[in-house]
């Protein structure tokens, strides 16, 4: 009986040497890790994407003549399977991101703090950064420390999920301190409000990052456009070792034999049936997912997803302009139209032009519903206004990029679904299959890699082991 734990059958005698063959639906970051374990060892991948641009909800648009992001992305240093991955790519992390210590630093005008960790060895950095913080108050700052001590007390791990908002009420966390650090990190982290966002997996992200090394608590910002940064290298990879990666195709259905699988696909206009594969990857966003294993697999936890968006706003101004850092919080002021949250100043970034200001807003829900002109009118009266520069307002050319289904919705309790189908040879790769960690470039590696190793049968193995 099958029950969808079997990997791979053994490769036949008269192919010797040639491996498996293995499509790879879905070109994002989970496609291209789960292309790449599978193309290192041995088998032989067909990564297909829908677009012209590898990277999914992670990649590089062009905008104005630049080469820019479909949206601002922060990586950890505790994303070590990411990192693991970059260098196997021969990608040096330490060239190809801007390695910053953990910090929440806000415009100097926005009644904000400052907090920095020194680079002195873990648990210290948190306590001299708490000491040092300014714009926290004596109660702020045992708040923080408060929050610091319970949580390690208590292994990071709560007997029953809630709402970040609950956490900090049963942590006793300052109004202030919620306000400044709390909310936006939860915000940025799980593209999720605090009070409809899990507690747990808030707590899982602090846990790799605040309570471990320090420099697992590192900030780092990619140097390079996100489609160079991994999936064009990945593609690369995957070519080398005989595969094969066709971009601008579309897969619309998945059918198999009992034994292998084929799929239809729309390329150029053209619909074709590929060869058969002896396993395949559904690498896609959940709404794709579903419209492809429906009726193959149980699509019920699929279903149950929510969606939050992220928009990101960029904004050009002479080459003069810089910011004080990299990157500044801003306060969310909704209510007064400040809806960014952080802003980066790309300049700081060595292969971006001075004077290019890129604003985020995650879970923008409410953000885009007052739609496009007036919402960038907005972020550019709140950068005038937090930065204490009034021409700010009249930015030379801004453009607003929205992806309306960029996360799930980390919900408390959420039950996402696993790598594994219930099907021999069919594997499900996304940043929202299950794991510890909200839907972040992270998580889509690790799944990515985690659906590599379900199909070839590692099943005591984690993506780092295999």
């Amino acid at each position: 009986m099958d029950n969808g734990h079997a990997p791979l059958p053994a490769a036949s005698a008269a192919s010797p040497g040639q491996g498996h063959r293995v499509a790879v639906i879905g070109g994002g970051w989970a496609g291209c890790a789960a292309a790449v374990e599978l193309a290192r060892r041995g088998c032989t991948v067909s990564l297909y994407e829908a677009a012209r641009t590898l990277g999914g909800r992670a990649r590089s648009v062009t905008l104005n003549g630049l080469e820019l992001d479909n949206g601002q992305h922060i990586l950890l240093g505790a994303y070590r399977e990411t990192l693991r991955l970059l260098r196997r790519l021969e990608i040096a992390p330490e060239q190809a991101m801007l390695r910053l210590p953990l910090q929440m630093r806000y415009a100097p005008h926005d009644d904000g703090m400052d907090f920095v960790v020194p680079r002195v060895p873990a648990p210290l950095h948190l306590l001299l950064g708490m000491l040092r913080a300014r714009g926290l108050a004596r109660e702020d700052k045992l708040s923080l420390a408060r929050f610091s001590t319970t949580a390690r007390w208590m292994g990071w791990l709560l007997h029953q999920d809630c709402s970040v908002a609950e956490l900090l009420v049963r942590f006793d966390q300052s109004e202030r301190l919620t306000r400044l650090m709390w909310r936006p990190l939860c915000i940025a982290a799980l593209n999720t409000p605090p009070e409809r966002a899990s507690a747990q997996v808030f707590l899982n992200v602090l846990r790799d990052s605040l309570g471990a090394r320090r420099a697992a608590s590192d900030m780092l910002l990619p140097k390079l456009d996100l489609t160079r940064l991994l999936p064009l290298r990945a593609a690369a990879f995957v070519e080398r070792h005989g595969g094969s990666v066709l971009t601008g195709t579309t897969i619309r259905r998945i059918e198999s034999d009992g034994s292998r699988w084929r799929l239809h696909a729309t390329a150029a206009g053209a619909e074709t049936e590929t060869t058969p594969f002896d396993a395949v990857v559904v690498a896609t966003s959940p709404a794709q997912a579903i419209g492809l294993i429906d009726g193959l697999a149980d699509t019920a936890r699929l279903t149950a997803l929510a969606h939050e968006p992220i928009s990101t706003c960029y904004l050009k101004y002479p080459e003069t302009l810089r910011l004080r850092h990299p990157f500044l919080a801003l306060l969310d002021r909704p209510e007064q139209g400040g809806w960014g949250q952080f802003v980066f100043d790309r300049g700081a970034l060595d292969h971006r032009p001075a004077g290019l200001l890129a604003v985020v807003i995650s879970a923008s829900s409410e953000a885009i519903a007052v739609g496009q002109q007036a919402l960038t009118a907005s972020i550019a009266r709140q950068l005038a206004a937090a930065l204490h520069l009034p021409e700010l307002e009249h930015p030379q050319w801004s453009r607003l990029i929205t992806e309306k289904r960029a996360t799930f919705s980390c919900a408390p309790g959420l039950v996402r679904p696993e790598n594994r189908t219930g099907r021999r040879g069919l594997v499900l790769a996304g940043d929202y299959t299950a794991g510890d960690y909200p839907a972040t470039l992270e998580s889509a590696v690790r799944s990515g890699m985690g659906a590599a190793c379900d199909l070839l049968g590692d099943e005591a193995a984690g993506p780092g082991d295999a």
